[in-house]
């Protein structure tokens, strides 16, 4: 325990005296927090914007929903906004015949003017027949009604800033001390490697915790209005998990590189397209299928869908068992190419 005291004192300190790396492991995940967060602070409450030429009870059942921003034009100028991507759709309205201009380049809102449009005619259809509609259709959101966009950002950029912290420092911590031979006087003196390995894990997930926290603090600020879920502390087990995950994944960098800038280059190769294809900075709904397929491979996929799960949907104890049994297994299987391939000293 004397050793262990050791040496996760040493290792603290060597941590947050150095700047650079107090800057990363906070200061730079939480700028895209902060960013996201404020560009997407009102999003939820924005209008889709409709082109109309003409009058009638469409243009007034389209403005009653509440949904959308009717903006008067000419059919030419409508158009032209529409080929220049200024504007989703053009309803022009001619006595009974509705005609929906669009850009099918533009899918997402393409399928949202097309379906609302739509719905608004057919609704209208049905009452002008004096029929009682056979279909009783009722809306209801799943979730809170309260739920913002940071509820949906917080744990993906957390669950990202974690995996940068523990890539970085274990894969360059270890290369330093193997190039300063620290590594080599640990081997020679009578301390275990176990007491070692250990004391690096305490201190990243250390590190990990207090990252947590300030994350969480910042996103409860009222400017952004973060809510966690009433079962927000089982997503603890998917933090260790991920933890543990993306340590071995330092570990393996570190044990191949030779030097500093050979492991930063390694590490942003593993992390940065980690980040894009596992649904960290959008919704991987809107990526193709293929994406959504591959991204089933990354532990910060298993990651996100984790803590999200419990930070934001409030799902129970059987929602523990995909991501903490992959970021297990993924730890094991890692953490053993890393112990074969890893050296004591430079070759």
């Amino acid at each position: 325990m004397s050793a262990f005291k050791s040496l996760s004192t040493a290792m603290a300190k060597g941590y947050y005296r150095d700047k650079a790396t107090l800057f990363f492991a906070f200061i730079f995940p939480l700028m895209f927090l902060v960013v996201f967060g404020l560009l997407f602070r009102d999003g939820g409450g924005d209008k889709i914007k409709l082109g109309v030429v003409g009058d009638g009870p469409v243009v007034v059942a389209l403005e009653s929903t509440g949904a959308v921003e009717i903006s008067r034009t000419t059919l030419d100028e409508g158009l032209a906004e529409i080929r220049a991507g200024d504007l989703p759709g053009l309803v022009e309205v001619e006595g009974t015949t509705v005609v929906l201009h669009f850009a099918a380049s533009d899918q997402s809102r393409a399928g949202l003017v097309q379906g609302l449009v739509s719905g608004v005619t057919q609704n209208l259809n049905v009452q002008a027949t004096g029929q009682p509609p056979i279909y009783d259709y009722r809306p209801q959101q799943v979730e809170d009604a309260s739920l913002q966009p940071i509820q949906y950002l917080t744990p993906g950029i957390l669950s990202w800033g974690i995996a940068v912290t523990a890539v970085f420092g274990a894969s360059l911590s270890l290369v330093t001390w193997r190039k300063k031979q620290v590594l080599r006087r640990l081997r020679l003196a009578p301390v275990k490697v176990g007491t070692v390995l250990s004391a690096r894990i305490v201190v990243t997930i250390g590190v990990a915790v207090l990252q947590a926290l300030l994350f969480v603090a910042v996103a409860m600020l009222p400017v952004f209005g973060l809510r966690l879920s009433g079962t927000w502390w089982m997503a603890i087990p998917v933090f260790l998990s991920g933890i543990l995950a993306f340590f071995a994944i330092g570990m393996l960098v570190g044990a191949f590189c030779r030097t500093e800038e050979a492991a930063t280059g390694a590490a942003n190769i593993v992390v940065l397209p980690m980040a894009f294809l596992s649904g960290t900075f959008f919704p991987l709904d809107l990526a193709p299928s293929w994406v959504q397929a591959v991204s089933l491979v990354f532990p910060l996929r298993h990651m996100n869908d984790g803590m999200l799960a419990f930070m934001v949907r409030d799902q129970g104890p059987e929602a523990l068992l995909l991501p903490c049994g992959v970021l297990l297994a993924f730890t094991l299987v890692v953490s053993a190419i890393a112990a074969k391939v890893f050296t004591w000293e430079d070759s």
